[in-house]
């Protein structure tokens, strides 16, 4: 989610100051993800959810396969005139009967009270006994101000209606989760990350992280008592937190920043304590999520690499740099060679993860965005914002659908 005129002007500059020198860095050059990329393109349109009028944003979603197999793909709906975070906004959902190849038309899944600002950026979740969770935002007046906080609720009757929705954290503040982050550990833990942004809209501070979890399968939250912070002091810091769990126990915390690249942690005790916070130097990304998700046997990272564009002044309504291309990396150890690999004089240890890495879009006249991720049957889906020529990311959505057999 994009945040308020004064962050906008601060990220362009802080984006162009700090990234100068990583940028020269950055793995992927100017001609390697375009038409005429040696990185492959895979995966072919299924769906596009587009804007129209009193309808001016369709994005953040997250899937779910239905017992009766079935794919619901929920989204943010925007109605009315704005597609501002705060204007007004629901969420909806289509329907695939056919592992993705057909969508229904969209119909309303949780629609927003009255005395709500709006409701976004959903995750969705098999809870342990068969019902559907469902983690978003609630943007909401108080006396400070507006407030954003995550809510959780949960249907029994596969998202027919949904129940009385449990508030995630007491405090109160401004806390943004991205869409699709709901992870389950081995323990049984479930949790999300979320990134505090001061008291309210009016107050916005620059982001750290905290972890929320629940160890009763969504009955009731908590909180992570230490906060994970920038190692700079500067007025973005850390935004828009994701969670993976790596095969070897550790949980590793990825995070969007102005600095060039994601910035990570990694917890070995379930997400109550991070250590040190420092580059992911293989995901160079301008300001924007990344999502990471394994489908099958594979370990997938969407981002938007920064080699192609970030001086040549393609940017976003907010003037920071466009949100393009738009990249998958593969891993096929459970992601641990995203994080762990020994570095080399001559690649700097990165020609392994480049060869690794596949592109959804390549059209750098666009931008792309907050991914969500499922596995069908030979292959998996992403939905993601897609500008469609418009001068913000966040506008329409497609859904890609990705063959097992066009990865190598």
């Amino acid at each position: 989610m994009e945040r308020f005129a004064s962050w906008r002007r601060s990220r362009r500059f802080i984006g162009a100051k700090r990234v100068l020198h990583i940028a020269k860095r950055c793995f992927i050059q100017n001609n390697i993800v375009s038409k005429e990329s040696p990185m492959k393109k895979i995966g072919r349109e299924v769906a596009f959810l587009a804007t129209g009028a009193q309808n001016p944003r369709n994005g953040e979603g997250s899937f779910l396969r239905l017992l009766d197999g079935r794919i619901m793909y929920a989204y943010t709906e925007y109605y009315g005139d704005s597609w501002e975070d705060h204007a007004t906004a629901r969420i909806s959902a289509v329907f695939s009967p056919d592992e993705g190849e057909s969508w229904s038309q969209p119909s309303v899944l949780i629609e927003k009270d009255a005395d709500t600002v709006n409701i976004m950026s959903v995750s969705l979740f098999r809870m342990k006994n068969g019902d559907v969770g469902c983690l978003y935002l609630r943007k909401f007046a108080s006396e400070g101000g507006i407030l954003c906080v995550p809510y959780f609720t949960r249907s029994s009757d596969e998202g027919g209606t949904f129940g009385t929705p449990v508030r995630c954290i007491a405090r109160d503040g401004y806390f943004v989760v991205n869409n699709d982050r709901l992870v389950r550990l081995k323990s049984g833990r479930l949790l999300f990350p979320t990134a505090y942004h001061g008291a309210d809209l009016d107050h916005l501070t620059p982001g750290e992280i905290y972890v929320c979890y629940s160890d009763d399968d969504g009955a009731s939250w908590n909180l992570s008592a230490d906060a994970v912070r920038s190692p700079y002091e500067d007025n973005v810091r850390l935004q828009e937190p994701g969670l993976f769990a790596l095969p070897d126990g550790r949980l590793w915390l990825y995070t969007r920043t102005a600095y060039g690249h994601q910035y990570q942690a990694f917890s070995t005790d379930d997400g109550l304590t991070f250590g040190r916070v420092t580059p992911a130097f293989r995901f160079s990304s301008p300001d924007a999520p990344m999502h990471v998700k394994t489908v099958g046997t594979l370990t997938l990272a969407i981002f938007n690499p920064i080699g192609y564009h970030p001086f040549e002044g393609k940017t976003e309504l907010w003037g920071s740099p466009k949100r393009t291309p738009y990249v998958c990396a593969v891993s096929r150890d459970g992601g641990l060679s995203f994080v762990d690999g020994a570095t080399t004089s001559a690649n700097g240890g990165f020609q392994d993860f480049i060869a690794s890495c596949y592109a959804f879009e390549d059209d750098t006249e666009e931008s792309y965005c907050y991914p969500a991720i499922i596995e069908v049957e030979g292959g998996f889906l992403v939905a993601y914002y897609h500008s469609n020529g418009a001068d913000t990311c966040l506008n329409c959505n497609r859904i890609t659908k990705v063959l097992y057999r066009e990865i190598n």
